[in-house]
């Protein structure tokens, strides 16, 4: 366990002003009462070996957003199971060998912060999940829809030819995909949706008013918040999880990297943590937005 008195870590990505990395994890060392700087960097891909070289031994990670979880594959020394498996990681750990020399280590927690995001949220099975859209955090919401139980996933992406990586992955999980354009319409018998496109954008795609008040809608954006799609699947009477819920149980796996060197070893006092994660961000328990306290 990294108990260092003083370690710095950051948040990459483009744009990142956004980010709420820096609220989350600054929760989570107050609690465990680690004395520890999270920074937020606007890094693009033609930036962030300089950037990565040229941190110094008081560094001890990085959280990765768009557009760099797959630049980064190369600058690393090692990649967990599932980084491998996705092609994406989100997390690079400054680590040492038995040598004492540094090594990067990197890890994708995006897949497990799905996951537990949807079952904080009440949803532990999916049969048909449509996703929509086809960069590296679709690939991530394949393998977790996989550890969802379903059989059959649909894709719908802009450029079928770039996401055509997709295919194979889904196969390795043992799903069967159909991907397709954004103009060939909606999956009427998927139960979840999952949009992995930025906050803002536009689809184009029109669910059923039936399928919007059956299926849940897991919008992974979080700012703007609430998204297009999340302010007209809510007007549809359908339920709407924010992509928040999956930055914090992501992050809080962070922090198990970070702390222990090893996101699969619980934190001291685990709950509280995440718990004050939580309520850093307005969250409750199941990832949405808890009462406001009465004036």
């Amino acid at each position: 366990m990294s108990t260092a008195s003083s370690r710095t870590l950051a948040v990459l990505g483009s744009p990142i002003a956004h980010s709420k990395s820096p609220v989350l994890h600054a929760a989570a060392y107050e609690v465990l009462g680690l004395d520890w700087r999270y920074e937020k960097h606007d890094i693009v891909p033609a930036t962030l070996p300089g950037f990565i070289a040229s941190r110094d031994g008081a560094w001890r990670g990085l959280s990765l957003t768009m557009p760099l979880k797959k630049t980064v594959l190369p600058l690393v020394d090692s990649l967990d199971h599932v980084a491998t498996l996705t092609g994406a990681a989100n997390t690079v750990l400054f680590d040492l060998a038995a040598s004492g020399t540094r090594v990067l280590r990197g890890f994708n927690t995006d897949v497990s912060g799905i996951v537990r995001a949807l079952n904080a949220a009440g949803k532990h099975t999916s049969r048909i999940a449509q996703i929509v859209g086809g960069g590296a955090t679709a690939a991530s919401t394949i393998a977790a829809v996989a550890e969802l139980g379903a059989e059959h996933v649909v894709v719908s992406v802009r450029d079928t030819a770039r996401s055509a990586g997709l295919e194979p992955l889904a196969r390795a999980v043992g799903l069967t995909i159909d991907l397709r354009s954004m103009s060939a319409g909606t999956e009427a018998s998927a139960d979840l949706v999952i949009s992995t496109l930025p906050g803002g954008a536009d689809s184009g795609l029109r669910f059923s008013v039936e399928q919007q008040r059956s299926a849940l809608l897991f919008d992974v954006a979080y700012d703007p918040w609430p998204s297009r799609a999340a302010t007209v699947w809510t007007a549809a009477g359908g339920e709407v999880l924010s992509g928040l819920a999956m930055l914090v149980h992501q992050a809080l796996l962070q922090v198990r990297i970070f702390v222990t060197g090893d996101a699969f070893e619980p934190l001291p006092g685990e709950d509280r943590v995440l718990a004050a994660m939580l309520a850093a961000v307005n969250l409750d328990a199941t990832g949405r937005p808890s009462a406001m306290p009465e004036s």
